[in-house]
């Protein structure tokens, strides 16, 4: 080794000392500090680049960190040095996503998981105890409201629910013990919309957190946290990944909510993969871009639907007659993107109730997927109320929304005609 290669490496370490950061901690390929717009963000944020000079973000497959001395060891695991520690808390590919999504998200920090429900537990976790009050929308997704009822519930939070959409009804529901309020906008399985800017005001005028699940959405489409939220939560299996290959979830938010969050995600092992992280790092690079056509599909095939005969009601707020279109159309900062979930309630017919009427429209089917998941590439179709809610009582399902005769579309990047003559095979022949 030449004796200008160790002196550059004492500097090194001299600097890492007195700022008490490894140099992958400090270093980003894209200064957040400058004016880059959200697709250069999706593309470029968060990446550190090693001393091997790769353009593409690595994929880091270690458990483990090896360290320059057993004093440089201990500096990282007492935190008076931030660095890796172990990839159950910290892994350089899954910091690369985190980085990118919370710059997406306008957040200081974002807290990956393995899992959306994941996400929706670090949540509960961190900023819930035995006495406290989770307020929580009607319209959700049903292993949300069955993690609440069925577990927070068991180690004392107190858990009601009121419609997203009612604002008089989340004022009133408020109690002095509330610490949480949860919502889904747009809402599984119906695409509701909830008034962001309002439930803000009303939790910061009650020392309450407002958490946004923004997987509907995505950054692409809205920013909880520029109107107002608190935490922002994700299921990043749906539109971040993009194309349904591996499971995730995320939370966006302040550095001290963050904090509380990755403490719960270190101390409880709901980590993400190294691999799964590169993914949702990749699938962020498109993101915008792709959800520009879902919501280019959407609302023409939400026009399609709107106008057949044997359609009831087709929930989307992208229609301009939706009690919500105009909320939508404020909060969703893409021009005519309103995300690309819908709910459509079929008609029964001399042969068929509602329930086997949507069965028959999703049996008739010969290229939409027919599965639970959604915000990928291909459509997807389910019905609700036997498979995504099937847990959920009859009366919980009621006041979901969730009737027999109800479908949930996720449409997808096809050629939109392929799609909606798809729909129509079994629309035509109720």
């Amino acid at each position: 080794m030449s004796q200008s290669q160790t002196k550059d490496e004492n500097n090194l370490n001299q600097k890492n000392s007195n700022d008490g950061l490894d140099p992958n901690w400090r270093n980003d390929a894209l200064d957040l500090g400058l004016d880059y717009g959200m697709q250069t963000i999706a593309v470029r944020a968060g990446q550190h680049r090693t001393d091997e000079g790769e353009h593409s973000e690595p994929i880091f497959t270690t458990s483990s960190y090896v360290y320059q001395s057993a004093a440089d060891a201990a500096a990282h695991f007492d935190g008076t040095k931030t660095g890796n520690v172990y990839s159950r808390h910290t892994n350089p590919s899954v910091r690369t996503f985190e980085r990118r999504l919370a710059a997406l998200e306008n957040g200081e920090r974002a807290v990956a998981t393995a899992s959306g429900m994941g996400a929706i537990l670090t949540m509960c976790l961190a900023y819930l105890k035995a006495g406290d009050h989770l307020l929580a929308a009607n319209q959700l997704f049903g292993s949300s409201i069955g993690l609440f009822n069925n577990y927070m519930a068991k180690f004392g939070v107190e858990v009601s629910y009121v419609d997203c959409f009612d604002n008089e009804a989340w004022a009133n529901a408020v109690q002095p013990n509330t610490k949480v309020i949860y919502c889904e906008s747009p809402s599984n399985p119906l695409a509701q919309i909830c008034d962001i800017g309002y439930l803000s005001t009303l939790c910061k005028a009650n020392d309450i957190l407002l958490v946004v699940d923004n997987c509907f959405a995505t950054p692409a489409l809205q920013r909880p946290l520029d109107l107002g939220a608190d935490v922002v939560i994700h299921s990043a299996t749906k539109y971040l990944d993009g194309q349904g290959r591996v499971l995730g979830g995320a939370l966006v938010g302040s550095d001290k909510l963050m904090q509380e969050a990755f403490t719960v995600v270190r101390s409880g092992g709901i980590s993400m993969s190294p691999f799964n992280a590169w993914v949702f790092t990749k699938g962020l690079e498109t993101l915008k871009l792709r959800m520009q056509a879902h919501c280019n599909n959407a609302n023409q095939v939400a026009e399609f639907l709107v106008n057949h005969p044997n359609v009831s009601t087709v929930h989307f707020s992208g229609l301009s007659d939706h009690p919500a279109h105009e909320l939508a159309t404020r909060q969703h900062h893409m021009k005519d993107g309103y995300g690309a979930i819908m709910g459509f309630e079929v008609k029964a017919s001399d042969s068929r109730d509602t329930k086997e009427a949507a069965w028959h429209v999703i049996d008739s089917t010969q290229m939409v997927s027919i599965t639970n998941n959604l915000g990928d590439a291909k459509t997807t179709i389910t019905h609700p109320a036997t498979t995504t809610h099937f847990r959920l009582t009859p009366e919980a399902r009621a006041e979901a929304g969730v009737k027999d005769g109800l479908i949930r579309l996720s449409v997808g990047l096809e050629d939109v005609e392929d799609i909606i003559k798809d729909l129509a095979r079994g629309l035509d022949s109720l």
